[in-house]
C-alpha cells in the first residue's frame, strides 16, 4: 500500500507567504485609506459609548453605592434579578411590553412592504415622488413633537372628537381609557415609520430582474400573480433579515414615546419595561441604580435568546440569515 507523505514546506516559506499576505492588505488599506478615516468615527462611537458602558452592567450584581464605586461597591449575585421575579410589577410590565410588541410587529411589520408593492407598479412619477415624500416626512419629526400632535388630536375637544360629535357622538377619552392605548402607539408608529421602511424594500425591488417581469406579462401573469410569485420572492431575504432584527427587540419598545403617552388613567397598560426601569433607576425618590441595571440586562438577554432562535430558525427554513 502506498501511504501519502504530507508535504512539508520549510519556515522561510511559510514566513514569506505571511509577508506577501501582509504586504497585500497593507496596500489594500492604503490605497482606500479614506474609507478607513471615514470608517473611524462610527467605530470609536460604538466603542465608546457600547461596548466600554457595558463594564457598567456589573452593578446589576451588586449593591451599588456611587460613595464606593462600582468596584467597592459588595457583590449580592441574582439578588435583584429574583426580587425583579418576585415584584408585584414583574407580571404586568412583561405582559404590557410584549403585548405592545407583538402588537407592532405583527400589525406594523407588513405595511411598508404593502407601501413598497403597491408604489412600485405606479407609472406617474409625479404621483409616486408625492406619495413617497408625504409617507417619508412624519419619520423626521421627534418623538416629542409627534406625541403633543397625537394629544392635540386626541383630546375631547380635538379634531377627531369634533368629528364624531358632527355624526351625534359623545366625546371618547382616548388617553384616559387605558384599552385605547396600546392601538394609539403602535397605529401613531405606523403612520411615522411607514414611509422610511418602504425605502428598504424599494431598493430590494429595484433589484428584481425585469426580464422576469416581462416573461410573466407575455405569459399572461395578472399583477397580482408577479407579485405573488416574483416580487415577494425577491424581497423575502430583506424581509427575513428585518424580522429577525425586530424579533430581537421585542422587549426593546424605547421608553421616550409610551413615557410622553403615558397617565395615571392608562398606566395600567402603558406600563413597559424601559419605562419601569427609568422610574425606578432614576425617577423615584430612593433610586435602585443595580435594581434597573439587573432588570435592563434581562430584557437584553431575553432580546439576545430571541433574535439567536430566529436566525436559527431562518436558516433550517432554508432562508437569508445574519450569520
Amino acid at each position: 500500500m502506498k501511504t501519502s507523505k504530507k508535504t512539508e514546506f520549510p519556515a522561510n516559506v511559510t514566513s514569506k507567504k505571511k509577508t506577501k499576505t501582509n504586504n497585500s492588505a497593507w496596500k489594500k488599506i492604503k490605497s482606500s485609506w479614506q474609507l478607513y478615516v471615514i470608517f473611524l468615527l462610527p467605530l470609536a462611537y460604538i466603542i465608546i459609548f457600547q461596548y466600554i458602558p457595558m463594564y457598567g452592567i456589573t452593578i446589576a450584581f451588586k449593591d451599588f453605592n456611587p460613595a464606593e464605586g462600582i468596584l467597592g461597591s459588595p457583590w449580592v449575585g441574582f439578588k435583584h434579578i429574583e426580587a425583579f421575579f418576585h415584584s408585584y410589577e414583574f407580571w404586568r410590565v412583561i405582559k404590557n411590553t410584549i403585548g405592545l410588541s407583538l402588537y407592532q410587529l405583527i400589525i406594523g411589520f407588513p405595511f411598508p412592504i404593502l407601501l413598497a408593492l403597491s408604489l412600485n407598479y405606479v407609472n406617474k412619477k409625479y404621483f409616486k415622488k408625492t406619495v413617497q415624500m408625504i409617507s417619508y416626512a412624519p419619520h423626521f419629526i421627534s418623538v416629542v413633537v409627534m406625541v403633543g400632535i397625537i394629544l392635540v388630536f386626541l383630546e375631547p375637544t380635538g379634531p377627531i372628537n369634533q368629528l364624531l360629535h358632527l355624526f351625534g357622538k359623545e366625546p371618547i377619552q382616548f388617553m384616559g381609557n387605558p384599552d385605547y392605548f396600546k392601538s394609539i402607539y403602535v397605529w401613531s408608529g405606523i403612520w411615522q415609520n411607514i414611509g422610511f421602511g418602504c425605502i428598504i424594500y424599494l431598493a430590494a425591488l429595484s433589484s428584481v430582474n425585469p426580464t422576469l417581469h416581462e416573461a410573466a406579462i407575455v405569459d399572461g401573469a395578472t399583477k397580482l400573480q408577479r407579485i405573488r410569485h416574483i416580487d415577494i420572492p425577491g424581497i423575502m431575504p430583506i424581509m427575513i433579515i428585518l424580522l429577525i432584527l425586530d424579533m430581537g427587540n421585542v422587549l426593546s419598545i424605547g421608553f421616550e414615546k409610551a413615557l410622553l403617552l403615558q397617565n395615571p388613567l392608562n398606566l395600567r397598560t402603558s406600563e413597559v419595561i424601559d419605562t419601569y426601569v427609568y422610574k425606578v433607576g432614576l425617577v423615584s425618590a430612593i433610586p435602585n441604580y443595580s435594581f434597573a441595571a439587573a432588570v435592563g440586562l434581562f430584557k437584553s438577554i431575553i432580546g439576545f435568546i430571541l433574535i439567536i432562535t430566529v436566525n436559527k430558525l431562518a436558516k433550517k427554513i432554508g432562508q437569508e440569515s445574519l450569520w
